[in-house]
């Protein structure tokens, strides 16, 4: 599937209009051949089916919290749907009925396990919620503030909405928009034949495990040899949350300017990275913010 950067409620809506076509027409079909989907599994099928397309198929990938909250609506709606007729409520919870009154020996032995493995699950789930942790306290901090409207590095401005990666380009040494990159993701940078773009990408690599791997890591997940030498620890991202939330000028911002280069609103300013300007040239930056979108399989964001 072609996505559009930018658009994800657009595409979001496309899927959603889509799984319901579908849904519907399987629905037709059974009933036409004198079979139906219980409502119990219907109700299953329909939540794991969100979650599928919440967690591995929307694009740009949404943070965990947001996930959550999408969850807990889509069960609601189902619920709602599956209860709004009293048949359709009757026939969802006769299994459950079934279950706790064990009406056969296969009810029977579904409470059995039942009864034994919620218990356990809400038991460690509880000694877990109180189980002490070291976590490092909560800072009320913008971690990703907004952006200036230009930044100026090494001598030379660059307008943040409008500058491009003067090294994100294709086989033919033309711009590369922002989503088509995907067919470089499983290529070898190594490659002798390797196209530009993935050359680019291994002089980006280069420059990452040269200077940045100490404290982001070789996975790019935050968890450096340094990183737990510092409050918070150094970004990490291979988290949907991070660079796949950012425009690709804006990591290029943050790498230039380091923590010291953080506005007002993100006080206290508590990153130890360095401003990368004094180190590296801009090409080198942008190279290496390339390899970190390569190595992470996540497109930037637009501007749009």
């Amino acid at each position: 599937m072609m996505w559009i950067p930018g658009y994800m409620p657009i595409e979001l809506l496309l899927i959603i209009t889509l799984v319901a076509f579908i849904y519907v027409g399987v629905n037709y079909l059974l009933t036409k051949m004198g079979k139906r989907i219980p409502a119990f599994p219907q109700a299953i099928l329909l939540w794991l089916g969100a979650y599928s397309i919440f967690k591995f198929v929307l694009f740009p990938p949404i943070p965990s919290a947001l996930l959550y909250t999408f969850m807990g609506l889509v069960t609601l709606v189902v619920f709602l749907f599956i209860s709004s007729t009293e048949k359709g409520w009757t026939e969802f919870k006769r299994p459950i009925l079934n279950t706790v009154m064990a009406v056969n020996p296969m009810y029977k032995g579904i409470r059995t396990v039942s009864f034994v493995v919620l218990p356990l699950l809400i038991g460690y789930g509880t000694y877990d919620f109180y189980l002490p942790k070291f976590d490092e306290p909560i800072d009320l901090r913008t971690v990703h503030p907004a952006p200036p409207a230009s930044v100026t590095v090494r001598g030379t401005n660059f307008t943040l909405q409008t500058a491009q990666n003067p090294f994100r380009v294709d086989d033919n040494g033309k711009y590369l928009p922002v989503g088509q990159e995907s067919k470089y993701f499983k290529m070898n940078p190594f490659d002798p034949n390797a196209p530009q773009y993935m050359k680019n990408v291994r002089d980006g690599g280069a420059i990452f495990f040269q200077n940045c791997h100490f404290c982001h890591g070789d996975n790019l997940n935050g968890r450096g040899m340094f990183a737990f030498a510092f409050v918070p620890i150094p970004a990490n991202f291979a988290d949907p949350g991070t660079i796949a939330q950012l425009q690709e000028t804006f990591v290029f911002w943050r790498i230039s300017k380091g923590g010291p280069g953080l506005p007002r609103e993100s006080a206290p300013w508590a990153s130890a990275m360095p401003p990368w300007e004094e180190h590296l040239t801009t090409d080198e930056i942008w190279k290496v913010n390339m390899f970190e979108y390569w190595h992470t399989e996540f497109f930037p964001r637009t501007w749009d």
